[in-house]
């Protein structure tokens, strides 16, 4: 996988993340600047340590999929990019804010709950035979920054994105599933 891909992933990875993002910056209007830059931070963490344990969990038995990568990267990432488009169409994104008040508990179940998507792609870098700590600094960088960015359009803009941002995020992650057993 190129770094074009990794991008791609690390973007679609960021979806939900950026969707509970925006509906934080609607919902969340009179929190401190600290607070508010903490919520993209802490998606950016979580998103770049879930696909680091993820892989380090399948390297224990990534010898036996390896042979299998291709088919084994498509079932994961398609597994996580329909759930996410079936999300995304299913729910609403107010439905997605537990509260109104910012709590650290809230933020970090919200960074927990978006980033159980990346274990599982961590698992498919290691059935690629994929080097982990560029991919994860990317997807953590990503995240971070779209994050942030949806913090301000939610702030600005209200909830015009937040559904499809994570049926993009889903077809994207589909594609990538596609392209891994395609031959080249």
């Amino acid at each position: 996988m190129g770094i074009v891909e990794v991008v791609l992933i690390g973007f679609g990875l960021s979806m939900d993340a950026a969707a509970v993002s925006m509906t934080d910056g609607m919902v969340y209007r009179g929190i401190r600047v600290g607070k508010l830059l903490a919520i993209p931070a802490c998606f950016g963490l979580f998103q770049a340590l879930m696909p680091l344990l993820g892989f380090y969990a399948g390297s224990l038995f990534s010898f036996v999929i390896q042979k299998y990568s291709g088919v084994v990267i498509l079932a994961i990432l398609g597994i996580i990019g329909a759930k996410m488009v079936k999300d995304g169409i299913g729910r609403s994104a107010e439905e997605r804010c537990v509260t109104k008040a910012f709590a650290w508990n809230v933020l970090l179940m919200q960074a927990l709950a978006t980033s159980i998507d990346a274990f599982a792609v961590g698992i498919g870098f290691a059935a690629g035979g994929m080097e982990v700590w560029s991919a994860v600094g990317i997807i953590g960088v990503t995240t971070t920054i779209l994050s942030l960015l949806a913090i301000l359009l939610g702030r600005r803009f209200g909830d015009l994105l937040g559904p499809r941002a994570e049926i993009v995020g889903g077809i994207i992650l589909i594609g990538i599933g596609i392209k891994a057993v395609l031959p080249v």
